[in-house]
């Protein structure tokens, strides 16, 4: 840039051979990250400490939060300077289904929305493949903010699974509340054991309709969170390994992780903001 105040520019050009096109592109790519040199270098804090997982929209609301007052096309125009944007790649969750027997009806009907916490909670079943070794994870949900309320994680789909998930999380709530629990029809949800648990403690069961994962949209969208942001960005060499990152995930999730529908905030956020209204 120097070199323009002695030399013509195409005469510059033609010794680089670049072309006139080429270098006021890479012009303007530098004029936008001088402008703008102490929002970019906390860009590109915000993208490093999620690992690349944050789209420019949450990193907007982010940088909000510190008291800046900018728009996200800009961030997002900055982010493309710096050739920065998330690594997730959006892949379609299919989930571990058991067989059918007795159900009971879809209670839920895609009334995702809770006023408050402990009201409605869903449940499933994913499973993750390392070196053809498996784990599940059994988590339960609460629709209010998305909190991963507990979780169960084992090397085998057994009932053990779901009825240990279960166990925990009724040490999350107040048994003489209300609660509908959700969940689709795999066979674990099915057994009496399971269903006198759940009355027992007044909880309501509820079922997707058969083959409708939409049904039990919240939780799969979890599940497809965690595996794009997870499991589908990294080689684990053993199942310990991928348990010990289930769980730091999880812990990331309910207290970092904002999101758009909880007005920038973390489901642990969200749900403390809520307590003080």
């Amino acid at each position: 840039m120097e070199l323009r105040h002695k030399y013509d520019l195409t005469v510059l050009l033609d010794c680089i051979h670049m072309a006139r096109s080429s270098f006021y592109y890479y012009s303007k790519k530098t004029q936008i990250v001088t402008k703008y040199e102490d929002i970019t270098a906390l860009i590109e804090g915000i993208y490093h400490k999620h690992k690349g997982r944050l789209g420019y929209r949450r990193i907007t609301l982010l940088l909000r939060k510190e008291g800046l007052v900018i728009n996200h096309k800009t961030v997002l125009r900055l982010m493309k300077s710096l050739g920065l944007k998330s690594v997730i790649r959006v892949k379609k969750y299919k989930s571990y289904k058991g067989e059918q027997a007795k159900t009971v009806p879809n209670l839920l009907n895609r009334a995702f929305k809770a006023n408050n916490p402990n009201q409605k909670w869903a449940t499933d079943i994913t499973e993750f493949n390392v070196g053809g070794k498996k784990l599940f994870l059994s988590p339960v949900i609460d629709l209010f903010n998305q909190e991963i309320i507990t979780y169960e994680l084992s090397e085998r789909a057994d009932f053990k699974c779901v009825m240990n998930m279960l166990d925990k999380a009724l040490k999350k709530t107040d048994t003489q509340t209300s609660l509908l629990l959700h969940s689709d029809q795999g066979w674990h949800y099915q057994m009496e054991q399971y269903r006198l648990v759940l009355k027992k403690n007044g909880i309501i069961q509820s079922m997707s309709r058969k083959g409708n994962c939409l049904d039990n949209a919240i939780i799969e969208n979890f599940f497809g969170i965690l595996k794009s942001e997870l499991f589908y960005l990294n080689t684990y060499n053993s199942i310990d390994e991928l348990k010990k990152e289930i769980k730091e995930y999880i812990q990331y999730y309910n207290k970092e992780r904002i999101k758009l529908n909880l007005k920038g905030m973390s489901p642990i956020q969200y749900r403390a903001h809520h307590s003080k209204t």
